[in-house]
């Protein structure tokens, strides 16, 4: 087998597992990108979910906080579609600057250091986290809002269950988990139209009385209350029902996704979210205030609503009404299944970037066959399902904890941009960046301090609690990989005193039926040379040929860099070929192997049955880390590579050696 060899990837026998989650993605197809890509208007449906499906709970949180104040409601409504257009449009905006996505976490990384960086990104992992347990609880709240009470004890294992079926469904790819959704996202679409358009038809006659009324009342509490007094009121509602401008966010997190030209087609996602959130969201506080609507035990306000309104679509002969309104209240519950979806799609690409950062163990940047983000869809989907069991799936209370975190990570970017648009004034259209970047942090910050403040002792200490805990083990996680980092690279200093080659290649000829040391290798580096000059000093005369064998390992990258392949197989076949230049001047004929791949192990181990076949009088070496002091967390922070391949294949029946490379301390 020589370096222009490219063997096809091990064939899964598996059938469950294909089943489950559909056969390996061929990383060879040129179009694969392509592929995956998602348009605008399905990029709505899988990042646009979130944002709009928060119209379930943010404008009836924002509304029961007026309580009988609820003539500020068109305050609050304007307030709304401003927020939601300034917030969006600074998100277009950045993405015009960052589009390799990355969202807040890039953003802060890079416009306000790392260390800031890591807690936007921090943040935006629980944020996440909170997304799908938020989406999958209020999902569950609208959908028992059909059924009496005594059946609310199946809420729970219900939503249990939701979570395995979009792990699984998400393990599958994110196009066909959009493709599944949007029949769902459609008629939620749909349906809310439908009960925003009724409201307002049915109550048109009654629309300039609640305007009188709302004018009358807004004056007398201006005489008894103060301007002061309403303010204060209306902010506090307007910041407690900030859970509506959740999820805009996630398109900026996601361009990595998207369809080229990228930026062009988030922008578009990103109106499409905004219109849709702010005529949705807008339009339901308009409905719940005509219609003086008010909360039922174990029943969402869209739910009332909603049967309250559809009730003039009933006859004699047929209860339509309630049909419509069933159907109304079933994709508001499934629509925010579907918002869980953003959380799936976007928590282990922010998850990955940090893994790529030494943030987190390197693992979670790595791509599974279908090329998902694998470690981080068990690792949020997991999380997700600890949060809804801590919480017992309590909407108010995470509604909390999840707006916490969305507005400390809205408030960092826009600091950020703040920061980049200063910087660089001179560019055109710089003060008006900045001025709107200014609005949008100072309303991000005042909705957190004020949800913070009025919250705390209902839920956002813990979300404060939790992100700090993650941000320390962020630290500690890097300053090992900066430990160990050091360490290894003690040994590259073995690569400045190796021999040069005195001869030619020709003098000294590859013999494949001559014993033949197969060695393993990542990269062109110390702890390679380490093996090979182990089974120089030690098995000197026992091979007459040394055959290298590397896997390029294709990660997250792919998704933010199209060269990303090609620049894992230049970088594989560049450290291959030094080897082999290195072998040939210390006397060893040399050749060389490689593929491409997510899976090192697998790949490695079909690499290494064909080579057994063609040399036959071959021993296969890898290397190990072995640390002096071994902790329990080295297995998790260290993938153990050469362990996994040795037991994958141990009872083929061929020698294998593995060489420990000593770690101290």
């Amino acid at each position: 087998m020589t370096n222009q060899d490219s063997p096809e990837p091990p064939q899964q026998n598996f059938k469950l597992k294909k089943l489950l989650f559909g056969t390996a993605r061929n990383l060879k197809d040129p179009g694969i990108l392509h592929k995956l890509a998602l348009i605008p208007f399905f990029a709505w449906i899988g990042l646009g979910a979130d944002g709009l499906s928060s119209s379930s709970y943010g404008p009836e949180e924002a509304y029961r906080t007026l309580g009988s104040h609820t003539y500020l409601t068109f305050m609050l409504i304007a307030a709304t579609l401003f927020t939601v257009s300034v917030i969006s449009y600074s998100y277009s905006k950045l993405i015009e600057q960052f589009p390799g996505g990355g969202g807040g976490y890039v953003v802060a990384t890079k416009l306000l250091g790392s260390s800031i960086g890591v807690v936007s990104g921090s943040a935006l992992f629980v944020d996440y986290i909170l997304t799908i347990t938020v989406s999958i609880a209020g999902g569950g709240d609208a959908l028992f809002s059909l059924l009496p009470i005594n059946y609310h004890v199946y809420k729970l294992p219900v939503e249990f269950i939701v979570i395995g079926l979009l792990i699984m469904m998400n393990l599958r790819g994110v196009k066909e988990s959009v493709l599944f959704l949007m029949p769902i996202f459609i008629t939620f679409v749909l349906t809310h139209l439908l009960l925003i358009g009724t409201s307002v038809y049915v109550n048109l006659s009654n629309i300039p009385i609640v305007v009188n009324n709302a004018a009358n009342e807004f004056q007398y509490g201006l005489q008894t209350l103060g301007f002061t007094g309403l303010l204060l009121i209306f902010f506090r509602a307007y910041s407690l029902g900030g859970g509506t401008y959740t999820g805009i966010e996630a398109v900026s997190n996601g361009v990595g996704i998207l369809k080229e030209p990228r930026v062009k087609t988030a922008k578009k996602t990103m109106l499409y979210m905004a219109v849709s959130l702010a005529l949705t969201a807008g339009g339901l506080l308009v409905c719940y205030l005509i219609t003086n609507i008010k909360p039922a035990e174990g029943q969402t306000m869209n739910a009332v609503l909603s049967k309250n309104v559809f009730t003039i679509f009933n006859s004699d002969v047929f209860n339509t009404g309630y049909i419509i309104s069933s159907i109304t209240v079933i994709s508001e519950a499934v629509l925010l299944l579907v918002a869980a979806q953003t959380g799936f799609i976007d928590g282990p690409r922010v998850l990955s970037n940090m893994a790529a950062d030494g943030w987190f163990p390197k693992r979670f940047a790595f791509l599974s066959d279908r090329l998902t983000i694998k470690n981080g869809i068990f690792a949020i989907g997991l999380a997700s399902v600890a949060m809804l069991l801590y919480t017992s799936g309590h909407i108010g209370m995470l509604v909390v904890m999840y707006s916490i975190n969305v507005f400390l990570t809205f408030s960092l970017s826009q600091l950020g941009m703040m920061r980049f648009w200063k910087q660089n004034n001179r560019k055109k259209g710089a003060k008006k960046n900045f001025i709107m970047h200014t609005v949008t942090f100072t309303l991000c910050f005042l909705i957190l301090v004020v949800m913070a403040f009025e919250k705390f002792t209902e839920g956002a200490w813990v979300t404060v609690m939790v992100t700090v805990a993650i941000i320390s083990l962020c630290f500690a996680i890097r300053n090992h990989y900066f430990t160990i980092k050091k360490k290894l690279k003690e040994l590259d200093v073995m690569l400045d005193d190796l021999p040069e080659f005195q001869g030619d290649y020709e003098s000294v000829k590859f013999d494949t039926s001559k014993p033949t040391a197969v060695i393993l290798v990542e990269s062109y580096s110390g702890l390679g040379m380490h093996i090979f000059l182990n089974i120089i000093k030690n098995f000197r005369k026992s091979f007459h040929n040394v055959l290298f064998v590397s896997v390029g390992t294709v990660d997250s990258d792919l998704f933010k860099n199209h060269d990303h392949l090609n620049e894992v197989t230049n970088n594989t076949t560049t450290a291959l070929e030094k080897y082999k230049d290195l072998s040939y001047r210390l006397g060893f004929p040399a050749n060389y192997v490689y593929d491409i791949s997510t899976d090192v192990v697998e790949t490695a181990a079909g690499l290494c049955m064909k080579i057994s076949k063609k040399y036959p009088h071959s021993i296969f070496f890898l290397g190990e880390l072995i640390f002096e002091k071994a902790k329990w967390y080295h297995r998790i922070l260290h993938n153990q590579t050469s362990y996994a391949i040795f037991r994958k294949i141990r009872y083929s029946g061929f020698p294998m050696v593995l060489i420990p490379a000593k770690i101290l301390g």
